[in-house]
Protein backbone atom coordinates (compact mmCIF):
# COMPACT_ATOMS: atom_id res chain seq x y z
CA UNK A 1 0.00 0.00 0.00
CA UNK A 2 1.39 3.11 -1.36
CA UNK A 3 1.60 5.73 1.54
CA UNK A 4 -1.41 8.29 0.01
CA UNK A 5 -3.32 4.66 -0.59
CA UNK A 6 -7.12 5.17 -0.54
CA UNK A 7 -8.46 3.53 2.64
CA UNK A 8 -11.93 2.25 1.45
CA UNK A 9 -15.42 3.08 1.45
CA UNK A 10 -16.50 2.65 4.85
CA UNK A 11 -13.62 6.06 5.12
CA UNK A 12 -16.80 7.83 5.48
CA UNK A 13 -19.37 9.31 7.59
CA UNK A 14 -22.48 7.15 8.77
CA UNK A 15 -24.77 9.69 7.22
CA UNK A 16 -23.29 9.10 3.21
CA UNK A 17 -24.18 5.22 3.91
CA UNK A 18 -27.68 6.22 5.33
CA UNK A 19 -28.43 8.43 2.55
CA UNK A 20 -27.63 6.11 0.02
CA UNK A 21 -29.92 3.42 1.59
CA UNK A 22 -32.97 6.10 1.77
CA UNK A 23 -31.99 6.63 -1.92
CA UNK A 24 -31.80 3.12 -2.92
CA UNK A 25 -34.90 2.09 -0.97
CA UNK A 26 -36.82 5.02 -3.21
CA UNK A 27 -34.84 3.76 -5.79
CA UNK A 28 -33.64 7.16 -6.17
CA UNK A 29 -31.03 6.38 -9.25
CA UNK A 30 -30.81 9.33 -10.94
CA UNK A 31 -27.44 10.76 -12.17
CA UNK A 32 -26.55 13.42 -9.84
CA UNK A 33 -23.97 16.23 -10.27
CA UNK A 34 -22.10 17.56 -7.07
CA UNK A 35 -19.90 20.32 -7.30
CA UNK A 36 -16.59 20.60 -4.89
CA UNK A 37 -15.69 24.18 -3.47
CA UNK A 38 -14.44 26.46 -0.59
CA UNK A 39 -16.77 29.17 0.66
CA UNK A 40 -14.95 32.61 1.47
CA UNK A 41 -12.22 32.94 3.96
CA UNK A 42 -11.09 36.32 5.50
CA UNK A 43 -7.30 35.02 5.53
CA UNK A 44 -6.81 34.13 2.15
CA UNK A 45 -6.87 35.65 -1.08
CA UNK A 46 -6.13 32.63 -3.04
CA UNK A 47 -6.38 29.18 -2.96
CA UNK A 48 -3.82 26.69 -4.33
CA UNK A 49 -5.49 23.44 -5.96
CA UNK A 50 -3.85 19.77 -4.78
CA UNK A 51 -5.27 16.33 -4.12
CA UNK A 52 -6.54 15.40 -7.78
CA UNK A 53 -3.86 12.54 -7.59
CA UNK A 54 -5.50 10.76 -4.22
CA UNK A 55 -8.81 11.04 -5.53
CA UNK A 56 -8.40 9.98 -8.58
CA UNK A 57 -7.15 6.62 -7.52
CA UNK A 58 -9.71 6.46 -5.09
CA UNK A 59 -12.28 5.99 -7.82
CA UNK A 60 -10.31 3.72 -9.55
CA UNK A 61 -10.46 1.40 -5.85
CA UNK A 62 -13.99 2.23 -4.92
CA UNK A 63 -15.37 -0.88 -4.06
CA UNK A 64 -16.55 -2.84 -1.09
CA UNK A 65 -14.99 -5.92 0.13
CA UNK A 66 -16.57 -8.83 1.40
CA UNK A 67 -14.87 -8.01 4.52
CA UNK A 68 -16.61 -4.34 5.30
CA UNK A 69 -19.74 -5.63 4.03
CA UNK A 70 -20.06 -8.56 6.76
CA UNK A 71 -19.24 -5.75 9.16
CA UNK A 72 -21.98 -3.32 7.89
CA UNK A 73 -24.41 -6.28 7.86
CA UNK A 74 -23.34 -6.62 11.73
CA UNK A 75 -23.79 -3.36 12.67
CA UNK A 76 -27.62 -4.13 11.81
CA UNK A 77 -28.38 -0.74 10.31
CA UNK A 78 -28.87 -1.72 6.67
CA UNK A 79 -31.03 -4.35 5.16
CA UNK A 80 -29.56 -7.43 2.69
CA UNK A 81 -30.91 -6.18 -0.37
CA UNK A 82 -28.74 -2.69 -0.02
CA UNK A 83 -25.79 -4.37 1.22
CA UNK A 84 -25.69 -6.75 -1.85
CA UNK A 85 -26.25 -3.62 -3.99
CA UNK A 86 -23.14 -2.06 -2.17
CA UNK A 87 -21.05 -5.00 -2.67
CA UNK A 88 -21.54 -4.85 -6.12
CA UNK A 89 -20.81 -1.26 -6.52
CA UNK A 90 -17.74 0.18 -8.34
CA UNK A 91 -17.47 4.08 -9.68
CA UNK A 92 -18.96 4.56 -13.16
CA UNK A 93 -19.35 8.51 -13.24
CA UNK A 94 -17.58 11.30 -14.98
CA UNK A 95 -15.32 14.14 -13.10
CA UNK A 96 -14.52 17.45 -14.15
CA UNK A 97 -11.49 18.88 -12.26
CA UNK A 98 -8.88 21.98 -12.30
CA UNK A 99 -5.33 20.48 -12.50
CA UNK A 100 -3.13 20.25 -9.58
CA UNK A 101 -1.44 23.28 -9.02
CA UNK A 102 -4.00 25.89 -10.50
CA UNK A 103 -5.30 28.73 -8.40
CA UNK A 104 -8.83 28.85 -7.47
CA UNK A 105 -10.96 31.60 -5.00
CA UNK A 106 -14.18 31.10 -3.17
CA UNK A 107 -17.20 29.22 -4.56
CA UNK A 108 -15.55 28.49 -8.22
CA UNK A 109 -15.80 24.70 -8.26
CA UNK A 110 -12.79 22.37 -7.43
CA UNK A 111 -14.62 19.57 -9.12
CA UNK A 112 -17.72 18.49 -10.36
CA UNK A 113 -18.79 14.89 -10.24
CA UNK A 114 -21.03 13.50 -12.18
CA UNK A 115 -22.37 10.04 -11.58
CA UNK A 116 -25.73 7.81 -10.04
CA UNK A 117 -26.88 9.42 -6.72
CA UNK A 118 -25.92 6.99 -4.56
CA UNK A 119 -21.81 6.69 -6.14
CA UNK A 120 -21.51 10.53 -5.90
CA UNK A 121 -23.24 10.70 -2.77
CA UNK A 122 -21.02 8.09 -1.04
CA UNK A 123 -17.79 10.36 -2.12
CA UNK A 124 -18.55 12.92 -0.24
CA UNK A 125 -16.56 12.94 3.05
CA UNK A 126 -13.10 11.56 1.43
CA UNK A 127 -13.31 14.13 -1.27
CA UNK A 128 -13.81 17.31 1.18
CA UNK A 129 -10.87 15.31 3.27
CA UNK A 130 -8.96 14.58 0.73
CA UNK A 131 -8.43 17.71 -1.54
CA UNK A 132 -9.58 20.10 1.17
CA UNK A 133 -6.15 19.03 3.58
CA UNK A 134 -4.06 19.14 0.55
CA UNK A 135 -5.26 22.77 -0.61
CA UNK A 136 -5.04 24.10 2.80
CA UNK A 137 -1.34 23.13 3.00
CA UNK A 138 -0.47 23.92 -0.86
CA UNK A 139 -1.82 27.60 0.23
CA UNK A 140 0.06 27.82 2.89
CA UNK A 141 3.06 26.97 1.86
CA UNK A 142 2.54 29.27 -1.24
CA UNK A 143 2.44 32.09 1.19
CA UNK A 144 5.38 30.45 3.05
CA UNK A 145 7.40 30.90 -0.70
CA UNK A 146 6.14 34.16 -1.21
CA UNK A 147 7.45 35.29 1.59
CA UNK A 148 10.91 34.54 1.60
CA UNK A 149 11.33 36.74 -1.54
CA UNK A 150 12.49 33.32 -3.50
CA UNK A 151 15.30 32.25 -0.70
CA UNK A 152 15.23 28.22 -0.67
CA UNK A 153 12.68 27.14 2.03
CA UNK A 154 12.31 23.52 2.83
CA UNK A 155 9.40 21.35 4.63
CA UNK A 156 10.68 20.32 8.40
CA UNK A 157 6.80 19.55 9.40
CA UNK A 158 6.91 16.00 9.43
CA UNK A 159 7.40 14.94 13.08
CA UNK A 160 4.72 17.57 14.01
CA UNK A 161 1.79 16.80 11.59
CA UNK A 162 -1.04 15.01 12.86
CA UNK A 163 0.01 11.46 11.59
CA UNK A 164 2.34 10.10 9.15
CA UNK A 165 -0.75 10.58 6.42
CA UNK A 166 -0.80 14.42 6.71
CA UNK A 167 3.04 14.74 6.84
CA UNK A 168 3.19 12.86 3.21
CA UNK A 169 0.56 15.06 1.93
CA UNK A 170 2.53 18.32 3.44
CA UNK A 171 5.62 17.19 1.84
CA UNK A 172 3.81 16.55 -1.61
CA UNK A 173 1.72 20.25 -1.30
CA UNK A 174 4.78 21.82 -0.23
CA UNK A 175 6.78 20.70 -3.04
CA UNK A 176 3.68 21.97 -5.70
CA UNK A 177 4.16 25.47 -3.98
CA UNK A 178 7.40 26.07 -4.66
CA UNK A 179 9.21 24.46 -1.69
CA UNK A 180 12.35 23.19 -2.50
CA UNK A 181 12.54 20.10 -0.41
CA UNK A 182 11.56 18.20 2.51
CA UNK A 183 13.17 16.16 4.86
CA UNK A 184 10.38 13.68 4.65
CA UNK A 185 12.59 10.60 3.08
CA UNK A 186 9.86 8.49 2.32
CA UNK A 187 8.11 11.48 0.54
CA UNK A 188 11.63 11.86 -1.39
CA UNK A 189 11.61 7.76 -2.24
CA UNK A 190 7.75 8.36 -3.72
CA UNK A 191 7.81 11.64 -5.45
CA UNK A 192 11.31 12.22 -6.13
CA UNK A 193 11.12 15.44 -3.84
CA UNK A 194 14.99 16.61 -2.98
CA UNK A 195 15.29 15.25 0.56
CA UNK A 196 17.45 17.58 2.99
CA UNK A 197 18.75 17.81 6.84
CA UNK A 198 21.13 18.83 9.33
CA UNK A 199 21.81 17.33 13.01
CA UNK A 200 19.96 17.81 15.90
CA UNK A 201 21.15 19.18 19.21
CA UNK A 202 21.53 15.23 20.33
CA UNK A 203 24.52 14.90 17.67
CA UNK A 204 26.00 17.17 19.22
CA UNK A 205 25.72 16.43 22.89
CA UNK A 206 26.77 12.60 21.95
CA UNK A 207 30.44 13.90 21.67
CA UNK A 208 32.77 15.59 24.29
CA UNK A 209 32.67 18.88 22.68
CA UNK A 210 31.41 20.62 19.99
CA UNK A 211 34.23 20.95 17.86
CA UNK A 212 34.25 17.09 17.68
CA UNK A 213 30.74 16.55 16.68
CA UNK A 214 31.54 18.74 13.96
CA UNK A 215 34.25 17.04 12.52
CA UNK A 216 32.44 14.12 13.07
CA UNK A 217 29.88 14.55 10.40
CA UNK A 218 32.44 16.55 8.13
CA UNK A 219 34.38 13.42 7.90
CA UNK A 220 31.19 11.41 6.80
CA UNK A 221 29.59 14.09 5.06
CA UNK A 222 32.08 16.02 3.73
CA UNK A 223 30.09 17.66 0.37
CA UNK A 224 27.39 18.29 2.15
CA UNK A 225 27.91 19.34 6.19
CA UNK A 226 25.72 22.18 7.43
CA UNK A 227 26.91 22.58 10.97
CA UNK A 228 24.00 23.45 13.66
CA UNK A 229 25.70 25.88 16.32
CA UNK A 230 23.08 26.81 18.77
CA UNK A 231 23.48 23.45 20.76
CA UNK A 232 25.74 25.71 23.44
CA UNK A 233 26.45 29.38 22.75
CA UNK A 234 25.41 30.48 19.34
CA UNK A 235 28.38 32.67 18.61
CA UNK A 236 30.53 30.17 20.23
CA UNK A 237 28.80 27.14 17.94
CA UNK A 238 30.04 29.65 14.71
CA UNK A 239 33.21 30.02 15.50
CA UNK A 240 34.32 26.34 16.00
CA UNK A 241 32.24 25.69 12.77
CA UNK A 242 34.32 28.31 11.39
CA UNK A 243 37.48 26.39 12.31
CA UNK A 244 36.14 23.22 11.35
CA UNK A 245 35.11 24.73 8.39
CA UNK A 246 38.59 26.20 7.67
CA UNK A 247 39.89 22.66 7.79
CA UNK A 248 37.79 21.57 5.49
CA UNK A 249 38.98 24.22 3.11
CA UNK A 250 42.49 23.11 3.34
CA UNK A 251 41.66 19.82 2.04
CA UNK A 252 40.06 20.89 -0.75
CA UNK A 253 36.63 20.59 0.88
CA UNK A 254 33.64 23.21 1.46
CA UNK A 255 31.26 23.55 4.17
CA UNK A 256 28.13 24.30 3.08
CA UNK A 257 26.60 26.04 5.83
CA UNK A 258 25.71 26.50 9.34
CA UNK A 259 21.97 26.03 11.03
CA UNK A 260 20.39 29.02 13.49
CA UNK A 261 17.71 27.07 15.29
CA UNK A 262 16.62 29.87 18.55
CA UNK A 263 17.07 33.26 19.39
CA UNK A 264 16.87 36.02 18.06
CA UNK A 265 17.34 35.03 14.08
CA UNK A 266 17.59 38.95 12.77
CA UNK A 267 20.54 40.01 15.20
CA UNK A 268 22.24 36.13 15.23
CA UNK A 269 22.15 36.24 11.68
CA UNK A 270 24.12 38.93 11.30
CA UNK A 271 27.17 38.25 14.28
CA UNK A 272 27.22 34.86 12.65
CA UNK A 273 27.22 36.39 9.30
CA UNK A 274 30.29 38.17 10.45
CA UNK A 275 32.21 35.92 11.90
CA UNK A 276 32.26 33.52 8.95
CA UNK A 277 33.20 36.31 6.61
CA UNK A 278 36.19 37.25 8.77
CA UNK A 279 37.07 33.30 8.85
CA UNK A 280 37.56 33.34 5.28
CA UNK A 281 34.62 31.62 4.58
CA UNK A 282 32.19 33.98 2.79
CA UNK A 283 30.52 31.26 1.02
CA UNK A 284 29.11 28.93 3.62
CA UNK A 285 25.29 30.01 4.27
CA UNK A 286 23.46 30.17 7.09
CA UNK A 287 20.71 28.34 7.10
CA UNK A 288 17.30 28.76 10.04
CA UNK A 289 14.99 27.13 11.63
CA UNK A 290 12.45 27.96 14.73
CA UNK A 291 8.50 27.89 14.10
CA UNK A 292 8.84 29.93 11.12
CA UNK A 293 5.73 30.45 9.20
CA UNK A 294 4.69 33.04 6.30
CA UNK A 295 4.27 36.29 9.10
CA UNK A 296 7.89 35.22 10.85
CA UNK A 297 9.75 34.71 7.28
CA UNK A 298 8.51 37.96 6.49
CA UNK A 299 8.99 39.72 9.42
CA UNK A 300 13.25 38.50 9.23
CA UNK A 301 13.48 38.99 5.74
CA UNK A 302 11.94 43.09 6.14
CA UNK A 303 14.41 43.60 9.15
CA UNK A 304 17.36 42.54 7.18
CA UNK A 305 18.02 39.24 8.74
CA UNK A 306 21.45 37.76 7.09
CA UNK A 307 19.72 34.17 6.32
CA UNK A 308 20.40 32.88 3.29
CA UNK A 309 17.55 29.65 3.14
CA UNK A 310 14.92 28.44 5.69
CA UNK A 311 13.64 24.99 7.05
CA UNK A 312 10.01 25.54 8.00
CA UNK A 313 8.09 23.29 10.25
CA UNK A 314 5.08 23.09 12.34
CA UNK A 315 3.15 26.19 11.54
CA UNK A 316 2.85 25.20 7.96
CA UNK A 317 2.47 21.89 8.39
CA UNK A 318 -0.67 21.96 10.30
CA UNK A 319 -1.74 25.63 8.16
CA UNK A 320 -1.65 26.82 12.29
CA UNK A 321 -3.64 30.54 11.48
CA UNK A 322 -5.92 28.50 8.99
CA UNK A 323 -6.25 25.12 10.13
CA UNK A 324 -8.70 24.45 8.49
CA UNK A 325 -11.10 25.38 4.66
CA UNK A 326 -15.13 25.77 4.64
CA UNK A 327 -14.59 23.40 2.00
CA UNK A 328 -18.13 21.61 0.79
CA UNK A 329 -19.70 19.38 -1.62
CA UNK A 330 -22.94 20.24 -2.73
CA UNK A 331 -25.84 18.44 -5.16
CA UNK A 332 -26.26 20.87 -8.54
CA UNK A 333 -28.10 18.98 -10.85
CA UNK A 334 -30.11 15.77 -10.03
CA UNK A 335 -31.64 13.89 -13.12
CA UNK A 336 -33.22 17.00 -15.63
CA UNK A 337 -33.34 19.67 -12.44
CA UNK A 338 -30.99 21.82 -11.56
CA UNK A 339 -31.30 22.42 -7.21
CA UNK A 340 -29.50 24.56 -4.85
CA UNK A 341 -28.98 24.69 -1.25
CA UNK A 342 -30.86 28.18 -0.12
CA UNK A 343 -29.79 28.03 3.86
CA UNK A 344 -29.12 31.81 5.24
CA UNK A 345 -25.62 32.90 4.51
CA UNK A 346 -25.09 28.79 2.41
CA UNK A 347 -26.64 29.70 -0.31
CA UNK A 348 -24.90 27.63 -3.49
CA UNK A 349 -24.99 27.73 -7.42
CA UNK A 350 -27.04 25.48 -9.11
CA UNK A 351 -25.99 23.57 -12.18
CA UNK A 352 -23.35 22.05 -13.70
CA UNK A 353 -20.53 24.29 -13.94
CA UNK A 354 -17.67 25.86 -16.10
CA UNK A 355 -14.96 28.55 -14.82
CA UNK A 356 -13.67 30.90 -17.40
CA UNK A 357 -9.87 32.76 -16.32
CA UNK A 358 -10.26 35.97 -18.00
CA UNK A 359 -6.43 37.34 -18.39
CA UNK A 360 -4.50 40.63 -19.82
CA UNK A 361 -2.72 41.00 -23.13
CA UNK A 362 0.24 40.22 -20.56
CA UNK A 363 -0.93 37.73 -19.40
CA UNK A 364 -2.06 38.20 -15.91
CA UNK A 365 -5.32 37.53 -14.11
CA UNK A 366 -7.81 40.19 -14.45
CA UNK A 367 -10.76 37.61 -13.25
CA UNK A 368 -12.83 34.70 -13.41
CA UNK A 369 -16.35 33.87 -14.60
CA UNK A 370 -18.37 31.30 -13.20
CA UNK A 371 -20.60 29.95 -15.98
CA UNK A 372 -22.44 26.97 -17.11
CA UNK A 373 -20.47 24.05 -18.06
CA UNK A 374 -21.81 24.45 -22.12
CA UNK A 375 -21.69 28.57 -21.43
CA UNK A 376 -19.50 29.95 -24.55
CA UNK A 377 -16.43 31.97 -23.47
CA UNK A 378 -16.85 35.17 -23.07
CA UNK A 379 -14.91 37.75 -24.28
CA UNK A 380 -11.29 37.66 -23.03
CA UNK A 381 -11.19 34.37 -21.52
CA UNK A 382 -8.53 32.66 -22.14
CA UNK A 383 -8.86 29.37 -20.47
CA UNK A 384 -11.89 26.63 -19.24
CA UNK A 385 -10.47 25.82 -15.44
CA UNK A 386 -12.27 22.17 -15.68
CA UNK A 387 -11.73 19.74 -17.24
CA UNK A 388 -12.53 16.16 -17.91
CA UNK A 389 -10.17 13.44 -15.89
CA UNK A 390 -12.65 10.92 -15.52
CA UNK A 391 -15.50 9.02 -17.85
CA UNK A 392 -17.67 6.52 -17.39
CA UNK A 393 -14.93 5.67 -14.55
CA UNK A 394 -12.16 5.36 -15.96
CA UNK A 395 -9.43 8.09 -16.38
CA UNK A 396 -8.76 10.09 -19.89
CA UNK A 397 -5.26 9.59 -19.50
CA UNK A 398 -1.97 9.51 -17.29
CA UNK A 399 -1.42 13.06 -14.90
CA UNK A 400 1.43 14.72 -15.23
CA UNK A 401 4.12 14.20 -13.11
CA UNK A 402 4.93 16.28 -9.85
CA UNK A 403 7.29 18.31 -11.90
CA UNK A 404 4.72 19.60 -14.41
CA UNK A 405 2.51 20.43 -11.76
CA UNK A 406 4.58 22.06 -9.72
CA UNK A 407 5.91 24.74 -12.67
CA UNK A 408 2.03 25.04 -13.39
CA UNK A 409 2.27 26.80 -10.20
CA UNK A 410 4.52 29.11 -10.58
CA UNK A 411 3.35 30.13 -13.72
CA UNK A 412 -0.08 30.67 -12.55
CA UNK A 413 1.37 32.22 -9.15
CA UNK A 414 3.68 34.77 -11.42
CA UNK A 415 0.45 35.72 -13.35
CA UNK A 416 -1.24 36.48 -10.22
CA UNK A 417 -1.14 40.49 -8.73
CA UNK A 418 0.47 40.84 -5.45
CA UNK A 419 -2.57 42.23 -3.75
CA UNK A 420 -4.33 39.18 -3.74
CA UNK A 421 -0.93 37.37 -2.42
CA UNK A 422 -0.61 39.70 0.51
CA UNK A 423 -0.05 38.14 3.92
CA UNK A 424 -2.65 40.66 5.72
CA UNK A 425 -6.02 42.24 4.09
CA UNK A 426 -5.60 40.79 0.42
CA UNK A 427 -7.41 42.03 -2.23
CA UNK A 428 -10.53 40.27 -3.37
CA UNK A 429 -10.07 38.69 -6.28
CA UNK A 430 -12.95 39.54 -9.11
CA UNK A 431 -15.36 36.49 -9.86
CA UNK A 432 -18.50 36.96 -11.56
CA UNK A 433 -21.53 34.97 -12.37
CA UNK A 434 -22.66 34.41 -16.21
CA UNK A 435 -25.86 35.70 -17.12
CA UNK A 436 -26.99 32.29 -17.78
CA UNK A 437 -25.96 30.77 -14.71
CA UNK A 438 -27.74 33.36 -12.63
CA UNK A 439 -30.80 33.05 -14.63
CA UNK A 440 -30.81 29.50 -13.46
CA UNK A 441 -30.90 30.61 -9.84
CA UNK A 442 -33.61 32.45 -10.38
CA UNK A 443 -35.52 28.89 -11.20
CA UNK A 444 -34.61 27.02 -8.61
Amino acid sequence: MTPDAFPGPLFTDLYELTMAAGYFQRQLQASATFSLFIRPHPKRGYFVSAGLEAVLDALDRFRFSTEEIDWLARTGRFKTDFLDYLAALTFTGNVMAMPEGEIFFPNEPLLEISAPLIEAQLLETYLINTMGVASMLATKAARCVYATAGRPIVDFSLRRTQGSHAGMVVARSSYIAGFNGTSNVLAGKQWDIPISGTMAHSFVTAFESEIDAFEAYADLFPESSIFLIDTYDTLQGARNAARVGRRMQAKGLALQGVRLDSGDMVDLSRRVRRILDEAGLPEVKIFASSGFDEYVLSHLIENGARIDAFGVGTRMGVSADAPYLDMVYKMVRLGNRDVRKQSEGKVTLAGEKQVFRRRSPDGRFRGDIIGLRDDVPPDGATAALLAPVMEKGRRLGALPPLSEIRDRFADRFARLDDQFKRLENPGEYPVAVSRRLAEIQKKC
